[in-house]
């Protein structure tokens, strides 16, 4: 995993010196650029993605958990990255307004994942106390 980190880290920092210095002749060249690197990086760490979400699945197996409870923890994971990379090439685009909105909707969004997650606890609670 160290040596992912240190690959992306790599792309990263040729990524944006190409940036910097496209971006003074072309800003928008520059952030498809940032995109695809961005993508790229995302790509080389996937494998370690799968790993995370198959240990927490095994993780909630042996717990004994419901799917119904790991999936929002997922979802709410993936909700919450995807909107601040999206924020934050927003404010690099100096969008600063639709930056906001994103957030916005992205914490509307977590919420509305991680209802089945609260009724689940409610749900458990209300065995408990029977």
């Amino acid at each position: 995993m160290t040596q992912g980190m240190v690959q992306v880290s790599a792309v990263a920092v040729v990524a944006l010196l190409c940036a910097v210095t496209i971006r003074r002749g072309a800003a928008e060249i520059s952030m498809v650029l940032m995109l695809a690197a961005g993508v790229w990086m995302l790509m080389m760490v996937l494998d370690d993605l799968a790993a995370v979400i198959q240990t927490m699945e095994n993780l909630a197996e042996v717990a004994q958990l419901d799917d119904a409870l790991i999936a929002p923890v997922l979802k709410t994971v993936v909700i919450t990255m995807v909107t601040k990379v999206t924020c934050d090439l927003c404010r690099s685009a100096g969008e600063g307004g639709i930056a906001s909105f994103v957030e916005l909707a992205g914490t509307i969004l977590a919420l509305a994942v991680a209802l089945p997650l609260v009724e689940g606890v409610v749900a458990m609670m209300m065995e408990i106390l029977g």
